[in-house]
């Protein structure tokens, strides 16, 4: 999935260098937007996946179809991020708000696997240490273009393992799955927070488009969040017996 590539530092001093303070107030508003619609998205999910649970054999069905959820999902977010440009924001919204609510039929099937207690604290962990991270993302002035460069190409290897890891069952394996995901998605967390803090004020001038970024920023987020809450679950989760 594109990551909308490496921004450019030099860009993104001399863009900060002339933020007049309507445009801070603007950038503020651009911001908000953004994690509005990504705890939109997760609301979304959370409903979904809750109500969905409360049915065990719809469950038991979306699990022996997961392969079907997943090519679906997969058309969801290629379609959101290849077609952003020739779509409106309306219709990107409801494609992430689609994306969203059939990540929530996935999460059905980790309330079925996991107790509901160790959801709930793998959550709250995960709140905590994206909350953290994109706060130093937003307002660090440290570079974060080459951590974001590096973690970019590991997930690419993450996702090789992940595939591997399939067909070759190792728990040493899967146990460094686990902790490079974690540090994968903690590193895009911060990069990513950074990036959509410049977002507004490199390319987003139209109404419409600062819409589009808006949405586009809230998927990132809301994809860096759902991947680290998966890999801190795969550490906390208890398994109903």
């Amino acid at each position: 999935m594109s990551r909308f590539g490496n921004f450019n530092p030099a860009m993104m001093a001399q863009a900060n260098a002339n933020v007049s303070p309507d445009m801070a107030a603007e950038q503020r508003s651009f911001l908000h937007r953004t994690y509005g619609w990504m705890a939109i998205a997760l609301a979304v999910t959370g409903l979904v996946g809750w109500g969905v649970s409360q049915s065990p054999s719809l469950v038991h069905s979306l699990a022996n179809a997961w392969i079907f959820l997943l090519i679906v999902q997969f058309a969801l977010a290629m379609g959101l991020s290849f077609a952003i440009n020739r779509i409106s924001s309306a219709v990107a919204t409801l494609l992430f708000l689609a994306y969203a609510a059939s990540f929530g039929l996935t999460v059905s099937i980790v309330l079925l696997v996991f107790t509901a207690a160790s959801v709930f604290t793998a959550f709250f962990i995960t709140a905590g240490t994206f909350a953290a991270l994109a706060i130093w993302g937003t307002f660090t002035n440290a570079d974060l273009s080459k951590l974001g460069s590096i973690a970019g190409m590991a997930l690419i290897g993450l996702i090789i393992a992940m595939v591997v890891s399939f067909f070759v069952h190792s728990t040493m394996m899967e146990m460094l799955i686990n902790i490079a995901g974690v540090l994968i998605f903690t590193a895009l967390t911060a990069y990513d927070a950074q990036k959509i803090k410049y977002m507004y004020l490199v390319g987003s001038e139209s109404s419409e488009a600062s819409k589009k970024a808006s949405v586009m920023g809230a998927f990132m987020l809301y994809l860096d969040f759902i991947n680290l809450f998966l890999f801190i679950l795969q550490f906390v989760g208890q398994q109903r017996e």
